[in-house]
């Protein structure tokens, strides 16, 4: 009876490497989202935080690509269910609530779980790339997480600045 070979081990270094295509499907599809809700958005100040960080993004598409470079890797994405799911909220959103008081308060809290995603994808990318010995990495994906840190604050500040408020004040 003939045995199965079976597959070689999968440890960190697989690992680390289905993350970053993960967080590079991501970021690609955010890039196709982000312009959507900019354009959706009433209130320019949403517009112009979304218009801003798709210009973010586009360096952290570039920030990824560098790091598959580094690795002497394609840079390739794999499919991401989550991503997924959390900007096809973001769509129900602007289809639902397009022209009511909530649309923006809605695209906003859509965008804070698209950031909050990215944020725990990268914070375990950078320990991984630590615990692998790959400083090079760790510097770029450390310069993107503090971007996605610093846009979760700047839309947690549209919120309470007003964006909230006046979706329930509208709608009263």
């Amino acid at each position: 009876m003939a045995t199965a070979k079976k597959a070689a081990p999968k440890g960190l270094e697989a690992l680390f490497l289905d993350g970053l295509k993960d967080i590079y499907y991501a970021e690609k599809k955010i890039l196709k989202a982000l312009p959507k809700m900019a354009k959706g958005a009433e209130s320019e100040d949403v517009s112009a935080a979304f218009e801003k960080h798709l210009q973010e993004t586009e360096g952290q598409v570039d920030r990824l690509e560098q790091i598959f470079e580094l690795l002497d890797k394609p840079a390739r994405g794999k499919t991401c269910p989550a991503i997924d799911g959390i900007i096809e909220e973001g769509s129900e959103v602007l289809q639902e609530y397009k022209g009511d008081p909530a649309l923006d308060a809605g695209l906003v809290g859509a965008a804070q779980a698209v950031e909050h995603y990215e944020i725990a994808r990268y914070g375990t990318l950078i320990a991984w790339a630590e615990q692998l010995g790959k400083s090079d990495v760790v510097k770029l994906l450390n310069e993107t997480l503090e971007e996605e840190t610093a846009t979760d604050k700047a839309l947690s500040s549209l919120g309470e600045g007003g964006v909230n408020e006046r979706a329930l004040e509208q709608a009263a």
